[in-house]
């Protein structure tokens, strides 16, 4: 396992900055005498990967016990995705999205005129919209309000956490977070993580502001912007792990080497996509 993380990792980080930086580009491009929007990249990449995520999510949920449909759990995760980057033009669009997820996946397992299974099918579709496709959509907001590279920095702020509290947490850990949930975790880690975090923050606002990239926000702020983003990461690595302990799985899949699933991937910065989003508009 850290043998293919050590192999494939440089190229999975390599990917991600030609990714961010590929949709900064194009942001700067135009198609006759109109400009290409922001997240012409970084929307279609975001739902492939909440894709393969939704489509773990249901083996998941299968595993469970629960009636879950693939095609369903993909749908709802993509409309989540579509609703909360709409709702930046206002208006209900979310809730009534929602709603919309809710009505057809009862038709959907209904099908057969069956009654079983169709109450947790339908709040597995539901979760995969808000859990995949809202927390998802957040991240095109942020891009839509920010530049591509901010949204890269958010991201080495969020994963940084991940190398610090693993570190940190081989070399003084000590007492457990959350042994029934995650039996590698230790609190040292947790401080250790946070704290790499939000120095990590705060190194980055300073190479954006040398780079002309203009966010207004102080250190002291990114600072503290950083430990959030740290702790909001190591949260939605252990809400992964419930839905998977809670199937007896270790990884959602082995679709990415060294890595797992795709959701394993995703897990922390699925939170971190809302508070970033908020944090960036109080703060600055």
């Amino acid at each position: 396992m850290l043998r293919d993380r050590l192999l494939f990792g440089p190229f999975f980080v390599l990917a991600v900055i030609g990714l961010f930086w590929l949709d900064e580009w194009i942001s700067f491009q135009t198609l006759g005498d109109r400009q290409l929007p922001a997240a012409s990249v970084l929307l279609p990449m975001v739902c492939i990967a909440l894709g393969f995520a939704s489509w773990e999510l249901a083996r998941i949920l299968r595993d469970n016990g629960v009636l879950a449909s693939t095609v369903m759990s993909v749908a709802a995760s993509l409309i989540g995705v579509l609703a909360t980057t709409v709702s930046a033009r206002g208006g209900p669009v979310v809730s009534a999205a929602a709603i919309t997820v809710m009505l057809l996946s009862l038709l959907y397992f209904a099908r057969h005129r069956s009654f079983e299974g169709i109450v947790a099918g339908t709040g597995g579709v539901l979760l995969s919209f808000t859990y995949l496709g809202v927390l998802g959509g957040f991240w095109i907001l942020l891009r839509l309000e920010h530049s591509a590279w901010v949204c890269l920095w958010v991201v080495l702020v969020t994963k940084s956490c991940d190398i610090g509290a693993y570190f940190t947490g081989r070399a003084i850990g000590r007492r457990k977070l959350a042994p029934w949930l995650s039996p590698g975790k230790t609190q040292e880690g947790l401080v250790g993580g946070v704290l790499t975090a939000a120095l990590v923050s705060a190194a980055g606002l300073w190479m954006l502001k040398r780079a002309g990239i203009v966010i207004d926000l102080s250190y002291v702020g990114a600072f503290f912007m950083g430990g959030a983003v740290g702790l909001l990461g190591q949260v939605g690595d252990l809400v992964a792990s419930l839905f998977k302990r809670d199937a007896g799985r270790k990884d959602a899949s082995r679709s990415l080497p060294g890595f797992g699933g795709w959701l394993d991937v995703l897990d922390s910065p699925l939170l971190v996509g809302v508070v970033a989003f908020w944090s960036l508009r109080l703060l600055s």
